[in-house]
């Protein structure tokens, strides 16, 4: 317990999303004996408790680091992107993109960056005003009270799956569309008081979480399988999901991820821009 003590515990969110399986498959918390707590949350939740500082770290959405990024530090290498398609942020409705000028949208209560990706693409990239309404994510009783919804992660993998009929738009793709950059969805984000208090557990952890996400390079099949066995779905499908997504943070991600907050600086959905900080205390510079 000296160890702890002169350390301080570090609170780890842990998403049960089958995304951030690649990067936390392998990680090893039995190496950190009384040093870390994994809290497991969903996005919204971890959210939250990263900006009141009941957890220390973890994938957090990238617009709530926008919100608060004067209390966070960025970990290189560490993301969930995508270049193109992200293939688990969908909206779904019942008109084409071009007739949803006025219309009614049903928002997922889960997740910040999506929520506000979709704004930026329906109001400024499209010039729409539409109506939106928070909610649980229930994709029948979303998509009888508005005229399409959005829903992210395995809620939106699973309506895609099962709700053929459909206008499907993938946020990752359009945002690609318009912009040519990378969205980023989430960012492995660190309080920068939980640096301070423990700066060689925060760089133990950092090397542990790199250590996950190459095995989990390197062993996707058994992670697939996994997968399979929790969420359904066919190897294929998963291979191709996984395959499609990025999981690093480089300075390509990092410009991608200025831009959206630029976007969302102009309609009022940030303050003003924000200048991405990242964490300068790895020993090893990843890509």
């Amino acid at each position: 317990m000296g160890r702890v003590k002169d350390m301080g515990l570090i609170r780890i969110g842990k998403i049960n999303f089958s995304n951030v399986y690649p990067v936390f498959y392998f990680f090893r918390s039995e190496g950190f004996p009384g040093e870390i707590e994994l809290i497991p949350q969903v996005p919204a939740q971890l959210n939250k408790k990263m900006a009141e500082g009941t957890i220390d770290m973890g994938f957090i959405s990238s617009f709530e680091y926008g919100r608060n990024h004067h209390k966070y530090e960025v970990m290189p290498g560490l993301s969930i992107s995508s270049l193109g398609k992200v293939r688990s942020v969908f909206l779904f409705s019942k008109k084409p993109l071009e007739e949803l000028g006025q219309a009614k949208i049903c928002l997922t209560n889960m997740s910040a960056t999506s929520i506000n990706l979709l704004k930026i693409i329906l109001e400024k990239f499209n010039g729409f005003k539409p109506q939106y309404e928070t909610m649980e994510s229930n994709f029948a009783k979303m998509m009888e009270q508005g005229d399409g919804c959005l829903l992210i992660g395995d809620d939106a993998l699973v309506a895609s799956m099962n709700n053929p009929g459909y206008y499907i738009y993938d946020l990752g793709e359009l945002w690609y569309r318009y912009t040519g950059f990378m969205m980023i969805f989430s960012v492995w984000t660190i309080r920068r008081d939980a640096i301070a208090r423990a700066p060689e557990l925060v760089r133990r952890i950092y090397d542990e979480l790199m250590y996950s996400k190459e095995k989990g390079r390197s062993h996707l099949s058994e992670i697939i399988q996994a997968v399979c066995h929790k969420f359904g779905g066919t190897e294929e499908f998963w291979k191709q999901y996984y395959t499609g997504l990025s999981y690093d943070f480089t300075e390509e991600h990092k410009r991608g991820l200025e831009y959206y907050y630029r976007c969302a600086a102009e309609l009022g959905l940030l303050p003003g821009p924000v200048e991405v900080k990242v964490w300068d205390g790895a020993k090893y510079k990843y890509s």
